[in-house]
């Protein structure tokens, strides 16, 4: 995996337009790996990650994938089982690639217009300044626009702006727009002033802990995991709010998002997170975590004595802040 992180992916199109074709041929070269496994992997949303569809042997660093996809969609090569893939999209087209290993940058020149503009913006979007709307605006038939935006933004944006950016798309069948419309219906039953889903998972000694038994506290339900450096260093934050408010009527979940019982039990005691903390160690899959419509973490949800949500995303110092105000 470490050996293949960084991966320079150089495609070219090197077939006429003229050509005629049912599906795709990606006909690749690796330099300095002359022999092993290549793997072709599928984006799904449902864990954020990639899943293994193909995989063909290197002959003298080379490969070839065919297959043929219902619309442009996103895929990633990768030359072991568990490493980070180079992205690209794929259609019905004839392309070569060329990978380059040792490389932390990515270039592409394309002929495929989806893949030109899906690398163009790839190494963008993480920026604040960045602006989705225009790219959605420009491109509102693009599967890379859907992408990105249920992708990068749909943790960003307030959900008005993000249902605004939705109805701009003039395409109605990409998978990603499938799964942003899924996400919106879910966003908006946890929002300020609807009544809190009830959920239950097990703590770190399996015993079945569920939202509703601590009806009549302020409740912030934290999730996070130990694997999250952003959560690390929100964490400091939270225990100081605990400490605070805790004799205030108010108290914490931790609804961890881990994998491994062991990481998520070292990470509750090295960060000193001393409220009740659940998790059935699915990471995206998590059920709750998906009940709520959590994209990305550190991010929390605070309900009132009688199950109803009174704010959302207290980070930092607005934290404390807010339970101030709150339980003065």
């Amino acid at each position: 995996m470490k050996k293949f992180l960084g991966l320079l992916l150089l495609i070219s199109m090197g077939i006429s337009a003229k050509t005629p074709t049912k599906g795709f041929v990606l006909t690749g070269q690796v330099t300095n790996v002359s022999s092993g496994k290549i793997y072709l992997e599928e984006y799904t949303n449902v864990t954020k990650d990639f899943k293994i569809v193909d995989s063909t042997e290197l002959r003298n660093g080379k490969f070839v994938f065919k297959g043929k996809v219902s619309q442009p969609l996103l895929y990633g090569l990768a030359l072991e089982r568990t490493a980070r893939p180079v992205m690209v999209f794929i259609e019905n087209k004839p392309f070569t690639v060329s990978i380059e290993n040792g490389k932390r940058t990515q270039i592409a020149t394309s002929g495929s217009a989806e893949n030109t503009l899906f690398m163009s913006n790839q190494s963008l979007v993480d920026d604040d300044k960045y602006d989705i709307a225009s790219l959605v605006k420009s491109h509102p038939s693009s599967n890379v626009a859907a992408y990105f935006l249920l992708r990068s933004f749909s943790w960003r944006l307030p959900l008005a702006q993000l249902k605004s950016l939705r109805a701009k798309f003039t395409q109605q069948n990409s998978p990603y727009l499938t799964d942003l419309d899924e996400l919106i219906k879910k966003l908006e039953t946890v929002q300020v002033g609807q009544k809190a889903p009830n959920f239950t998972l097990p703590d770190s000694n399996g015993k079945e802990v569920s939202l509703s038994d601590f009806h009549g506290k302020y409740v912030l339900v934290d999730f996070w995991a130990s694997w999250c450096p952003d959560c690390r260093a929100e964490n400091p934050n939270v225990v100081a709010a605990y400490n605070k408010f805790r004799d205030k009527n108010f108290t914490i979940i931790g609804v961890s998002l881990d994998r491994s019982k062991e990481a998520w039990l070292n990470g509750i005691q090295k960060q000193g997170l001393s409220w009740t903390q659940l998790s059935n160690l699915q990471f995206w899959k998590s059920q709750t975590a998906v009940q709520y419509g959590v994209r990305a973490i550190p991010t929390n949800v605070l309900i009132n004595p009688e199950g109803i949500i009174v704010a959302r995303d207290l980070m930092g110092d607005n934290l404390q802040k807010a339970l101030e105000k709150i339980l003065k």
